[in-house]
């Protein structure tokens, strides 16, 4: 696990690491405490972006139901926090299974996160497979 010397930039850390766990491990509706009403997701499967904190919820829960999810696991994050808004930034690599077989994937995830009534709230994600 890594940890932070600034304890905001750790709070957004266990953010994301809470928010992982609650669509890879637990019930991905519990997504809709961590995702902004005005939510924006640019994924390398859907051919329009997602708008709409519902609409990432429903995007990230028909993944979990489509795939037995083995594991996920951010690799290297790196935290800037400036203000009441952040940027995470990390690799990743998980592995689930799906139409009868096990993937192994990797790839880069970017969460920018907003600050509202003292809860930190992703307002966008952008994730992609990673360079071959």
């Amino acid at each position: 696990t890594v940890r932070f010397d600034d304890p905001v930039r750790q709070e957004i850390r266990n953010t994301v690491r809470a928010m992982n766990d609650a669509w890879t491990r637990g019930d991905p509706a519990d997504l809709v405490r961590f995702f902004h009403r005005d939510m924006v997701a640019i994924t390398p499967v859907d051919r329009a972006r997602r708008n709409g904190g519902a609409t990432c919820v429903a995007g990230w829960t028909g993944f979990g139901a489509a795939a037995g999810i083995h594991r996920r696991r951010e690799v290297d994050p790196v935290v800037h926090v400036c203000g009441d808004a952040a940027i995470v930034a990390n690799d990743y690599g998980m592995s689930f299974d799906m139409g009868g077989r096990t993937i192994d994937a990797a790839g880069r995830d970017r969460l920018f996160f907003a600050k509202e009534n003292g809860r930190w709230g992703a307002v966008a994600d952008h994730f992609s497979p990673g360079p071959d």
